[in-house]
């Protein structure tokens, strides 16, 4: 019995990649030490994997920044208005500028979009096509790094993203005819992948990986006669490698698995964790013959130890459907962080429960044992068959937030929003396009320090607390001096939007080496949702009744929403997410009213992530959004109807929640729209949609620094769709990662365009 991975983390034990690449970006290093570093990470990585008893460890996981971006640059997918950065031959720094100016932008000359990796916290570029790309094979980084582990003694399984994957994930761009599908350029790109795998075959790779996730969605199953040219194409090559199709994500459905068990490829991986349905599909078609089933039963995305009989048992059973059964995680363990062994500050009851990458690679390898020699893994078999006899802890548990919730009853909700508006407009009195900030401010050096110094006792709580204040007075000063009109406290207490409340939350634990990459050298640690959810006492009020205080013009408070306090974190598996949304809710509404007691008009609930955990099959999404709607209101229907309710989402195609969005019943809604192209304000517009909104008029996701015309051009497109009663004006995001020399003239810019803009308003 063999055993794989779909992927590993690339981030390195101690976040290397995240300084090297920071230290790349400032000019403190160049590219050959950038490049040192990513083949040590890679080097570490392969050697691990072989190390750890995997079989057959894939390659080509590695990113500098985003693996769909990487695809993009390897089949020349790169837009035009990058055409000044292009490398000649053989100039590795100008190759690595174009690379990051499509990532992150360059003066003048905007980024690639950025969205959610279907339904995780991964954030990744959007490639854009048109009828004019011309599609070539233009790098040959899968080879690199083969070529690579091979010297290093490893034989590797390459991995690319598979054709259909990348077209459906990208966007048809600007200069592109209506009507125009990327899926046109399908043959155009099945030429580059043929001549990729007679590169591959020809250094010796006995397997490629080439994913298919995209699968798991409606549009994937939708395209399922393109699945089939594509595979009937690069399975008929003759000079290629063995091609293992993986798809993972959720289940592909019997009718997809019946084009991969036809189609002349030589294995099919699967993800019987997300789609354990996918047993019974493959029953359904009789099994895949003689090729290879990749069985994804080791969960990629969470962190809880994998119940090792029932895994077994769902392996034993698939024994017959296939000519060979491979153990694996049902996904790349990019999702999850590296090493438990690092968390020596857990709650031993908890730790005992959990795994992290490193663990759950030993976890695959137990099971091939046990399937190949049962005696070998008896002392392993043992331990885990009493881990997965034990139920959830009742110190875990909390029975009064049981019983508010019962009483609670249904869902509550606020008075209509028209009779709302007069009430909010006579509290704050607020120009036209207000203008405000998503919440956080730049988290400075010596912000950062501070925390750290009162985390490790080098300073007491009252020094730790006056360099917070004082913080808070230098952002509000700002604030006024660039004329925002709702100012917020900037967040210099706050590490994460989501592990703050986690740290305070009781049922929550967090990690100190846990981290994940959320995007490029963004990474985050998600914390542990273990148990029952209560709020234990106030977490916000003295920091925003603080920040209040130092300014006569009104004061957002700023809370992170249920569905998003659930996206970002790692989840108990042992009841429904509804369930557990609702706990958190119910945390979330008595801080509301603590912070409406202390004075505060303005409240901020984000739901960043309420489109990111939306299903990726549309039958799924009535259940999802009425217990992620419920969840919102419960939290914030408690209120008066004088307090505005605020929430804010991004990087999230919106398009399939726009009603959604209109039914949390926010009074306002700030979103990504900057990247987009103000898409979702047509969205909003088509479906009557008459709450206020703050479409994002500049990315703050990219060092650029908009002009005041550029963000105006974003107002007056917005304006087309929008009432300027109810049009408000902010960046897209918060402001956390940027730093001072970009923010403060971005803000004015934004200040100054808002100013224009309201004065032609007021001039007919």
């Amino acid at each position: 019995m063999s055993t794989t991975v779909l992927g590993y983390p690339r981030i390195g034990s101690n976040r290397e990649l995240k300084f090297a690449s920071e230290s790349y970006w400032k000019g403190d290093i160049h590219a050959a030490e950038l490049d040192a570093v990513a083949a040590k990470l890679r080097r570490d990585t392969v050697e691990g994997l072989r190390g750890a008893g995997i079989d057959l460890v894939p390659s080509n996981t590695f990113s500098y920044y985003d693996h769909v971006l990487d695809t993009a640059v390897m089949v020349d997918a790169v837009p035009e208005r990058f055409a000044q950065f292009a490398p000649g031959e053989g100039d590795r720094e100008a190759e690595l500028r174009r690379y990051f100016a499509m990532a992150r932008g360059a003066d003048g000359v905007a980024p690639l979009e950025m969205t959610k990796w279907f339904d995780t916290n991964y954030h990744y570029l959007v490639p854009e096509l048109s009828p004019a790309t011309r599609l070539r094979l233009a790098g040959a980084k899968p080879l690199a790094e083969y070529t690579q582990a091979k010297g290093l003694g490893v034989e590797t399984r390459p991995v690319l993203l598979g054709p259909l994957s990348f077209l459906l994930l990208a966007k048809r761009a600007a200069d592109a005819p209506e009507g125009w599908r990327t899926i046109e350029l399908l043959d155009d790109l099945l030429g580059v992948y043929a001549e990729l795998l007679a590169s591959l075959a020809g250094a010796g790779a006995e397997w490629v990986q080439i994913d298919e996730p995209v699968l798991a969605t409606d549009a994937g199953r939708d395209e399922r006669a393109a699945l089939e040219r594509v595979y009937a194409r690069l399975g008929g090559l003759t000079e290629r490698p063995k091609i293992l199709v993986s798809c993972y994500f959720g289940g592909i459905g019997h009718e997809s698995l019946e084009v991969l068990k036809g189609a002349p490829v030589e294995g099919v991986g699967l993800d019987l964790v997300s789609g354990p349905e996918q047993v019974a599909d493959l029953a359904r078609v009789s099994g895949l013959g003689d090729k290879t089933l990749v069985a994804g039963v080791v969960d990629g995305r969470n962190v809880w130890r994998t119940d090792i009989p029932g895994a077994l048992s769902t392996l034993g059973s698939l024994l017959g459907l296939a000519g060979e059964v491979v153990v694996s995680t049902s996904c790349s363990l990019l999702h999850v962080p590296i090493d438990l062994d690092a968390e020596t500050g857990l709650d031993p009851v908890l730790r005992s429960r959990l795994a992290f990458a490193k663990q759950k690679v030993a976890e695959v390898a137990l099971l091939g044992t046990a399937l190949d020699d049962p005696d070998a893994a008896a002392a392993g078999l043992a331990e885990a068959r009493t881990a997965s006899a034990e139920g959830t802890p009742k110190a875990f548990l909390d029975q009064r937030v049981r019983a508010r919730l019962d009483a609670l009853g249904a869902d509550p909700s606020r008075t209509d929003y028209d009779a709302r508006v007069p009430a909010q407009e006579a509290a704050s009195k607020l120009p036209l396009l207000p203008t405000t900030t998503i919440g956080s401010f730049p988290q400075t050096a010596e912000v950062r320090k501070a925390r750290a110094d009162f985390r490790n006792g080098r300073i007491d709580r009252a020094a730790y607390e006056g360099q917070m204040r004082a913080e808070i007075d230098r952002v509000i000063a700002l604030q006024e001096d660039i004329g925002l009109d709702l100012l917020v406290h900037g967040e210099p207490e706050r590490n994460d939007m989501v592990q703050y409340f986690a740290e305070q939350l009781q049922g929550y634990a967090t990690t100190q080496f846990g981290w994940v990459q959320s995007y490029g050298s963004r990474y985050v640690r998600p914390p542990i949702l273990f148990g029952d959810v209560a709020r234990p006492e106030p977490m916000t009020v003295d920091w925003i009744t603080y920040a209040q205080s130092r300014t006569a013009k009104p004061v957002k408070g700023m809370l992170t929403g249920p569905v998003t306090m659930l996206a970002w974190s790692f989840v108990r598996d042992d009841q429904p997410l509804g369930d557990t949304a609702r706990q958190v809710a119910l945390a979330l509404r008595d801080e509301i009213a603590d912070l409406e007691k202390a004075g505060i008009r303005h409240i901020q609930v984000d739901e960043a992530a309420l489109r990111e955990l939306l299903p990726l099959r549309a039958a799924d999404h009535t259940g999802y959004l009425d217990w992620a709607i419920g969840s919102f209101r419960l939290a914030t229907s408690g209120v008066a109807d004088s307090t505005q309710i605020h929430s804010h989402m991004c990087y999230s195609e919106f398009g399939l929640i726009v009603g959604a969005i209109d039914e949390l019943d926010a009074d306002v809604t700030s979103v990504e729209a900057a990247r987009s192209h103000m898409e979702l304000v047509d969205d909003l517009a088509t479906i009557g949609y008459r709450r206020g909104i703050g479409p994002g008029v500049y990315d703050i996701h990219s060092p650029r620094v908009p002009s005041a015309e550029e963000v105006e051009s974003g107002l007056r497109a917005a304006l087309r769709a929008v009432d300027p009663k109810r049009l408000w004006v902010n960046p897209d995001c918060g402001l956390k990662t940027r730093g001072y020399a970009e923010v403060e003239p971005s803000l004015r810019a934004m200040v100054a365009a808002a100013k224009k803009v309201r004065e032609d308003l007021a001039n007919g």
